[in-house]
């Protein structure tokens, strides 16, 4: 876990890997919780029967926004800010979704600070690039540059 304690701390680590998060298995009760939150019940995901018979990975994958949404996860594993005021997300500037992620498949993150700055009001806004692995895996399953903001 890395800590920030200050602005110039973050500023510094620019460009620097800032670590790799746990492994989290991505499971159908996570996958259909998601479905029903979302409203996308698209049977590659839910229907592992049918998935099973009909899809092209032999089971039934995660959608790639639930892989995604488990960036803030990730994140709370990787790195941190001590004394900070508050922290919000801003926004995604890339994502992609090189690769399915499995039901059943363990996923993980390493984040890397891309850029750091300041902007109006005193706060740092941040780009971390996320690249979630499926272990076992040959090709990311997400890489997505994820924008943050922080005040100290």
């Amino acid at each position: 876990m890395r800590t920030f304690t200050g602005k110039d701390e973050v500023l510094a680590a620019v460009g620097e890997t800032l670590g790799t998060s746990d492994w989290v298995e991505v499971t159908q009760q996570m996958v259909d919780q998601f479905a029903e939150a979302t409203g996308d019940h698209q049977w590659i995901h839910v229907d592992p029967e049918r998935a099973k018979r009909e899809s092209p990975f032999g089971g039934p994958i995660a959608h790639g926004y639930l892989t995604l949404s488990l960036l803030p996860l990730f994140t709370s594993q990787i790195f941190t800010f001590a004394n900070a005021k508050l922290g919000i997300n801003y926004g995604s500037n890339k994502v992609r979704f090189p690769s399915p992620v499995p039901v059943g498949a363990k996923v993980r993150s390493t984040a890397v600070l891309v850029d750091a700055n300041e902007v109006a009001g005193g706060a740092l806004q941040l780009v971390v690039q996320h690249t979630v692995e499926t272990e076992g895996g040959s090709k990311p399953a997400v890489i997505a540059e994820a924008v943050s903001r922080v005040v100290f």
